[in-house]
């Protein structure tokens, strides 16, 4: 079993910056891929970037590549999300997320465990 909690969210103007941190409870972190998602009022929840199990791997959405950067801290049991030049259409609600198996997945579906989210509001 794995306990995720996120933090870091809040309101900025656009062309802000802000970084999301996920701690994980348990032992066995450095086992699990990693995953943010997030969902926008009256959306589906969507992928936003993921990383393998050593960090050595990450996958964006295409929305956000050159924008946002996700790593990890496996002696710390924590995954990051820094967002840089934030738009408006990144308000949503950020989900961490950890996958067995260690690779990277897209899917919602892909993932075993889920915080409980984070609001991050961009002003225009």
């Amino acid at each position: 079993q794995v306990q995720l909690v996120e933090s870091g969210g809040g309101l900025v103007q656009a062309g802000d910056s802000l970084r999301l941190s996920c701690a994980a409870s348990g032992r066995t972190f450095n086992t699990y891929a990693m995953g943010w998602f997030r969902q926008a009022p009256g959306k589906e929840r969507e992928f936003v970037a993921g990383i393998n199990w050593g960090g050595g791997r990450t996958r964006y959405a295409d929305s956000v590549k050159g924008r946002f950067t996700i790593s990890r801290d496996n002696a710390k049991n924590t995954v990051y999300l820094q967002m840089n030049s934030l738009k408006p259409e990144d308000t949503a609600v950020y989900y961490c997320a950890a996958r067995r198996g260690g690779t990277i997945g897209i899917g919602v579906i892909e993932y075993d465990y889920w915080g409980q989210g984070t609001q991050v509001t961009v002003s225009s």
